[in-house]
């Protein structure tokens, strides 16, 4: 997923480097497809975040109370999977904040209106 976002991003950013006034219309109801797939992945993720940190603070609670190995190696191994889970679902959610921006700039060019959030200024440095 990570792949396909980021390419995305660069064929909006692209497009939007030379607009094809034919073409906006069209460009404009795929990125609105696309931020909508890209929002279902971004909640799965966010779902799938909170099920393992949960798990993680309950193993972790469990192991500081009963004090067993194993318990201290599940916590361990739910670390081992919450920090990429979180690290991922940061990457999701700032580079569908960004496609949003690039989304405005699209609606502004089609409709001839000057959308606020149209500078990605501050979200393109998150």
């Amino acid at each position: 997923m990570r792949y396909y976002m980021t390419a995305y991003e660069k064929f909006l950013k692209s497009f939007l480097d030379d607009p094809k006034q034919e073409d906006i219309a069209r460009i404009r109801h795929d990125a609105l497809v696309q931020i909508g797939f890209f929002q279902h992945e971004r909640l799965v993720h966010f779902l799938v975040c909170i099920l393992v940190g949960l798990a993680f603070f309950i193993a972790l609670g469990l192991a500081l109370y009963f004090r067993t190995v194993g318990l201290f190696l599940l916590a361990l191994i739910l670390l081992g999977l919450l920090v990429p889970y979180l690290w991922h679902y940061y990457f999701l959610e700032n580079t569908t904040q960004r496609i949003y921006v690039l989304y405005n700039q699209l609606a502004a060019l089609d409709d001839g209106i000057s959308y606020p959030n149209t500078s990605a200024d501050k979200l393109m440095k998150l």
